[in-house]
């Protein structure tokens, strides 16, 4: 029987473990997970404040690999419906009124309407920018101009893609990324998008842009049915989304991993990783009990690149490997909770909600002066994350910096005060209706496409000649992955430990390439 550590206890952790202990063959694995915190589900936990939840980022379940979706649904199946279908809002009521009691029968997936819009200039605009009336009516007729005509000006003097600016004025023109991506891409990642590398826009905006706007514009106009797995991912309707949020999913398959004999041990922080003949021998752990070495056979790292390198110890690596890596920069990430009495935002919409709230799942903040980023309305990811959703809106507002700044440092108290504060500013809340708030910091959140960033190949390639190590998952491979690009990099190390495949490539070139490269191969 070969013993397995796996690092991490996110989605790519914990898919691995999943995939390794179910249906074994005649090779058994001894699967132990090694969580650094007492939470299941990394990013992807759902936290739980009184009665009411919180989603750190906002999960949505949606994925053009249909693996993917078959594993969330074989887990989790979805209430009352087989598949996605024209009820764009999938916006059912509770059934109680009261605190969550997710038993075994309330594990299921909502099929959910997919609304976020842009607030600038303490208007409404849709998220991606659409080429309605109403868009250019809040934008006014001479910024409407402008953005024609650098629009027009883009499609003729393609510039070349040697940043992330230049990737979104070639697919928007320079007037649509001055008003929406460069100030709001500065507050996600501290820097200009000028300093961040083009690979960021291939992996996240992919095949979006003005063209594609107004083929999915004309293609409603007509009457087309929207199929979710040819359109381009920012542009779907709906979305799947557990009852009680993504760590109810993520909790189950722990539950899973252990009913199949793995082992999930938490509290347990790996520090270092001895290497000895190319391979990983053990790793040294921190635990509440002091620190321990844990031996294997294969390993599975989703931690952060840069403390994977750094920590490794016996045969090193490189100067050069540990110059990159230590240069491997991140984006950290603070999200308030807050319960409030209402909203001061008026429903204008033609969609019903639940005590007649706007029906964004996310608001992107695009006000230059406050630092808020986005805000989340969990109400209208799943009135079950509330206690009282008809009658309070619970409300995460997410902010982006680096750990040991001012504002991380902030103690909770204070930095609630100034979060109002900036709702306040723009109109959205009073402070007076504020009945409870929260505060959790996330570290390594978004790993950053600036500094040595350029230079990760050197990294890669160490890695990849550890013959018994696989590096998953988005801080496992230091890249903005979504959660389903996760889940399938974790597949494929299993594919490879299992002898399905042979090409440790194969698990690093996932989401790579400008469309999904989860996308069926036609044959």
């Amino acid at each position: 029987m070969k013993k397995v550590i796996i690092i991490g206890a996110g989605p790519a952790g914990l898919t691995t473990a999943y995939e390794l202990l179910k249906d074994n063959g005649k090779e058994k694995y001894e699967v132990i997970v090694l969580e650094e915190t007492s939470a299941i589900g990394g990013i992807s936990k759902t936290v739980k404040h009184g009665n009411n939840r919180m989603d750190i980022g906002g999960h949505r379940f949606f994925s053009k690999d249909d693996e993917v979706m078959k594993w969330w649904s074989t887990l989790m199946p979805l209430q009352g419906k087989n598949s996605f279908d024209d009820d764009v809002l999938g916006r059912e009521k509770p059934l109680v009124n009261g605190g969550p009691n997710p038993e075994s029968e309330d594990r299921v997936m909502l099929v959910r309407g997919r609304v976020s819009r842009i607030y600038y200039l303490k208007k409404f605009f849709d998220y991606p920018i659409s080429m309605k009336p109403e868009t250019f009516k809040n934008m006014g007729f001479a910024r409407t101009v402008k953005a024609g005509l650098s629009y027009l000006k883009s499609m003729v003097f393609k510039r070349e893609e040697t940043s992330l600016e230049n990737f979104y004025i070639n697919r928007f023109g320079k007037g649509l990324y001055g008003m929406f991506f460069e100030g709001y891409t500065e507050k996600l990642w501290g820097r200009h998008p000028s300093e961040i590398d083009a690979s960021w826009g291939a992996q996240r905006v992919k095949g979006l842009s003005i063209f594609a706007l107004i083929k999915d514009m004309f293609h409603k106009l007509f009457g087309g049915k929207k199929d979710n797995k040819k359109v381009e991912t920012s542009l779907i309707e709906q979305y799947w989304y557990p009852k009680y949020g993504p760590g109810q999913l993520w909790e189950t398959v722990a539950s899973e991993i252990e009913n199949m004999g793995g082992k999930i041990v938490k509290n347990c922080q790996v520090k270092g990783v001895v290497c000895e003949d190319n391979k990983v021998k053990k790793v040294v752990c921190d635990t509440p009990l002091g620190e321990k070495g844990l031996e294997g056979d294969i390993f599975i790292s989703s931690m952060p690149v840069k403390d994977l390198v750094e920590g490794i110890s016996g045969e090193k690596p490189s100067e050069e490997v540990l110059n990159v890596a230590s240069g491997l920069p991140y984006r950290d990430f603070i999200t308030v909770g807050l319960l409030v009495k209402r909203l001061n935002l008026e429903n204008k919409t033609n969609i019903k909600t639940l005590g007649n709230i706007v029906p964004d799942c996310w608001i992107y903040v695009q006000e230059p002066d406050v630092k808020l980023g986005r805000i989340q309305i969990f109400n209208n990811w799943s009135p079950y994350m509330v206690e009282d959703p008809q009658n309070t809106v619970w409300i995460g507002l997410e902010y982006f910096c680096n750990e040991g700044d001012e504002y991380w440092n902030m103690d909770d108290e204070s930095y609630i005060k100034f979060a109002i504060s900036e709702l306040e500013k723009m109109g959205i809340v009073k402070a007076e209706d504020v009945l409870d708030a929260h505060r959790e910091k996330v570290k390594k959140a978004y790993p950053a496409y600036f500094d040595t960033y350029d230079e990760i190949g050197v990294v890669v390639d160490y890695l990849k000649s550890i013959n018994n190590l696989y590096c998953v998952g988005r801080n496992g491979q230091h890249r903005y992955n979504n959660m389903d690009h996760s889940m399938v990099t974790a597949m494929r190390a299993v594919d490879c430990i299992k002898g399905k495949i042979d090409d440790v490539d194969l698990v690093w070139n996932v989401n790579t390439e400008k469309e999904y490269h989860e996308k069926k191969e036609e044959k």
